[in-house]
């Protein structure tokens, strides 16, 4: 039974319709989301797990160092306390990596605390012989070592471990008799010690919790024992050897096949980088795996099952391993029958294709000594096009010069056409914002008329602010509008200047007057006068702008002007 295999781990311390439809549709996206991850995650955990088996002679090697070290320790011990401590030390060393072993550094333990008179620490050896025996199924020693027990002189661990080892005999016992009366019997002695050990533990003790989350799965209460093993793995570190075993309680809680695999597949993942060799969580998968049709992996995984059990040397695990691993092998030889058959009918098929290429072959043959003949003839007809096409290929060229001489006049068409409309429609905007504004300030004028407030509208009349600011505002439309059509106008401008003429406006949305000048030649309007009166500026400001400007030119300052004109086509 798997349920106290987890002591060998543990230290003695501690629209309504389309609404309805997507609702519908999401969940189920949702659901396959978190299945297909559960399974990329089970999957990576299985090539982890087969990636730590290749690395387990290495694990092991590195594992028996350290016990080589603590065994120099023993050996070098001269105080009895020492001695004591290390043989201690090294059965928590052996006892989830052979058994015989940890039996044998428990009893050494034990004499050195009887030179010593601690009874309470022979006690707590005794208890823990008792629960190294019974987990091997050696089930009469592990009761003659607990009669040897006087309850009286143990300390809290060591009662502790009493009660555990108690629990764990009688639930081996009447897990495998047949005799009903018995299996009631030694039950009941099971649940009786069970108790007796969660009176003296606290509640947060990770004994507790793996007592507690298998008494929750014996009483049928699946979701309290889910939700307890949670919260147990929540408290503990993936690289701790307790792990393994609050995953191995957490699967036997699982509702679903794949859900226990997971879980399963993390435990035995821990056990086997810890060198574990009381492999039961990696057995369990195996036999999942053999179920699921992964035939090859779950015999991979029995095998390595069966060679750390012979290093642990327990006749329970062998008993377990023995059937599961004959339906592995029958099922692996109905693979390999169904296997050989398949090869046979391939062969079969094979062959069948392999006579009928050879015709195809043959047929190919003969067909391309026809083509061959046929080939000559028409390289007689390429000759005569070969004279043709480079008659036609300087017309091509006089064609294509031509086409492109097209293209650049009907792009300059199409980049005319755009700006002429998206001027356009500026224009009427600012047309009726304008009228719009007249009529206010038609009305703005009435009303001081009527109200005789003649002074303040003299004052008015006096001041340049409006003009100033409808000025302005004119600006700032001319501005956003070209650089919506030329958004590279300012850096191709400032490209075609030596680099200390270049402008570079403050505002990314704004032009500088300078700009703003070859921003209209770039529209066509060239006349300095037409500028100015556009700009308000006087004649003289806008030709001396423009011959400045024409002087930082990087090339001919003749043409810099029509470059200016070339460019965003």
């Amino acid at each position: 039974m798997h349920i106290f295999r987890v002591f060998l781990y543990l230290c003695p311390r501690y629209n309504k319709l389309n609404m309805i439809r997507l609702l519908l549709l999401s969940f189920f996206l949702a659901i396959t989301t978190v299945s297909g991850a559960q399974d990329m995650s089970f999957s990576a955990t299985l090539r982890q797990i087969d990636e730590a088996i290749n690395e387990s002679p290495q694990i092991v090697e590195a594992y028996e160092r350290q016990l080589d070290e603590t065994h120099q320790q023993y050996r070098a011990a001269s105080s009895l306390d020492d001695k004591y401590r290390l043989a201690f030390k090294l059965y928590e060393q052996y006892k989830s990596f052979m058994n015989d072993s940890a039996v044998y550094y428990l009893e050494e333990a034990q004499l050195w605390a009887e030179h010593q008179g601690k009874q309470a620490l022979v006690g707590n050896c005794l208890a823990l012989k008792a629960f190294q025996c019974s987990t091997v199924g050696y089930y009469n020693e592990s009761l003659a070592f607990l009669r040897q027990i006087n309850k009286q002189q143990l300390d809290s661990v060591g009662l502790r471990n009493y009660y555990q080892s108690q629990m764990h005999v009688y639930g081996e016992l009447g897990y495998y008799t047949n005799i009903p009366s018995l299996k009631e019997e030694y039950f009941k002695l099971q649940r009786l010690y069970r108790d007796s050990l969660f009176s003296i533990i606290d509640h947060r003790d990770p004994i507790y919790l793996m007592y507690r989350v298998y008494q929750l799965q014996e009483q049928k209460r699946m979701e309290e024992a889910r939700k307890l093993s949670d919260q147990w793995v929540k408290q503990l570190s993936p690289d701790s050897r307790d792990y393994a075993i609050a995953c191995y309680y957490r699967s036997l809680s699982s509702d679903t096949d794949d859900d226990r695999k997971t879980w399963l597949a993390q435990s035995a993942l821990s056990d086997v980088r810890h060198a574990v060799m009381d492999q039961a969580s990696l057995l369990a998968l195996a036999d999942l795996l053999n179920a699921d049709g992964d035939l090859d992996r779950s015999y991979r995984y029995i095998r390595f099952t069966w060679d750390c059990n012979n290093r642990f040397n327990t006749r329970m695990r062998s008993w377990q391993i023995a059937p599961i691993l004959n339906v592995i092998e029958k099922n692996y030889q109905s693979a390999v029958d169904h296997n050989t058959k398949v090869l046979r009918m391939s062969i079969t098929v094979v062959s069948i294709l392999a006579l009928l290429l050879l015709g195809v072959l043959l047929f190919l043959h003969r067909r391309n000594r026809q083509l061959d003949t046929a080939r000559n003839e028409l390289k007689a007809s390429n000759s005569q096009l070969s004279t043709l096409n480079s008659q036609l290929s300087a017309q091509k060229e006089e064609l294509s010069q031509l086409n492109s001489q097209l293209s650049t006049v009907n792009s300059q068409l199409s980049e005319s056409n755009i700006v002429k409309e998206e001027y356009i429609g500026r224009f009427m905007s600012l047309c009726s914002q304008y009228i719009d504004k007249l009529d206010d300030y038609r009305k703005m004028v009435n009303k001081k008329m009527k109200n005789k407030e003649l002074d303040e509208l003299f004052q008015i009349s006096k001041s340049t602010e409006l003009k100033e600011k409808e000025l302005e505002e004119l600006l700032q439309n001319f501005d956003s509008v070209f650089l919506h059509l030329f958004p590279h106008f300012v850096d191709d401008f400032n490209a075609l200047l030596q680099p200390d003429m270049q402008i570079h406006p403050k505002d990314d949305n704004r032009l500088v007057t300078e700009i703003r000048i070859f921003a209209l030649i770039r529209l066509g309007i060239e006349d300095s006068s037409k500028i100015a009166e556009f700009l308000h500026y006087s004649v003289n400001t806008i030709y001396n702008y423009r011959a400045r400007i024409k002087n930082g030119a990087l090339d001919n300052r003749e043409s810099f002007e029509r470059r200016i004109k070339t460019l965003g086509i």
